[in-house]
């Protein structure tokens, strides 16, 4: 999908319309945003000591990739970012949607 370089929006902290220069970020994943939460695991932990429960059939269901009706999705959602040409500010779009490709003209 093919985008402007440069947009005129709404900038938070100059409080008015600026020029914003627009770039695309990789869309990073839960894990490699937040590296050091170990919610899930002391979860998954915690519900395998209960006597006799083992892990209540959670694990036992195998991976969803091997699941019949299991489809990938076959585009990412777009990671915009927008930079304040006054306050050099960035900001990132409030909702992305799904596309192949980015393109900048």
């Amino acid at each position: 999908m093919k985008f402007p370089k440069l947009v005129k929006r709404y900038c938070p902290k100059c409080k008015k319309h600026t020029e914003q220069k627009v770039s695309a970020a990789k869309r990073k994943t839960p894990s490699s945003v937040h590296p050091m939460s170990k919610g899930s695991k002391k979860r998954m932990k915690l519900r395998g000591e209960g006597r006799g429960y083992g892990n209540v059939g959670k694990l036992s269901k195998g991976a969803l990739s091997s699941w019949k009706r299991y489809g990938k999705k076959t585009s990412k959602k777009t990671d915009l970012r927008y930079t304040c040409k006054e306050c050099n500010k960035t900001t990132t779009q409030r909702k992305g949607f799904r596309t192949k490709r980015v393109e900048f003209k």
